[in-house]
């Protein structure tokens, strides 16, 4: 089992740690963060961090039962009752079912907790575990997209209202 946790300074040091430690593995699905975003981190977590505080964006990370930081949830682009989704599971945690559940737990949250009413996702074609995630949990192709130039698929799910009843998320 896993917990989302909303993210916050004290994750800083697991945080960089998981970051370098999928590098690799990341960049076989996303474009790499570049060696400015390891360098600048310190300044990089505090600018997520205030965004957070500001409201424009959700960022979470996913815990596993070791404790151990296993990957990340975020909603960005908060806007009218909308946001991005955007995921990364780290490689000891792929293919265990940790992303659809932190995927489930964030919809719930976004519905409930953050008052929205829509995702939306971009997953590039070469992707299909992680299209598989979004369409288990109700997410629906709705457009040909591009991610750099990557061919994808943007992906569409409504939220319920309240659809976050009963669910906690640790600060």
């Amino acid at each position: 089992m896993m917990t989302l946790e909303r993210l916050r300074a004290g994750h800083a040091e697991a945080l960089l740690a998981f970051e370098r430690e999928n590098r690799a593995y990341f960049t076989r699905f996303i474009s790499d963060r570049g060696d400015a975003y390891f360098a600048g981190f310190a300044d990089e977590l505090r600018d997520r961090l205030a965004e957070q505080d500001a409201g424009v964006c959700h960022f979470h990370v996913v815990v596993d039962d070791d404790g151990e930081l296993a990957g990340r949830v975020n909603l960005v682009d908060v806007t009218d009752g909308t946001a991005v989704l955007g995921y990364r599971i780290g490689e000891r945690a792929a293919g265990r079912g940790t992303a659809t559940a932190a995927v489930e737990e964030v919809c719930r949250l976004a519905a409930g907790a953050y008052g929205l009413s829509a995702l939306t996702a971009v997953v590039t074609l070469d992707n299909p575990a992680s299209a598989a995630v979004l369409r288990h949990n109700g997410f629906s192709a709705v457009a040909d997209a591009r991610i750099g130039e990557r061919p994808a698929i943007r992906y569409l799910r409504r939220l319920t209202p309240g659809g976050a009843q009963g669910t906690a998320v640790r600060a």
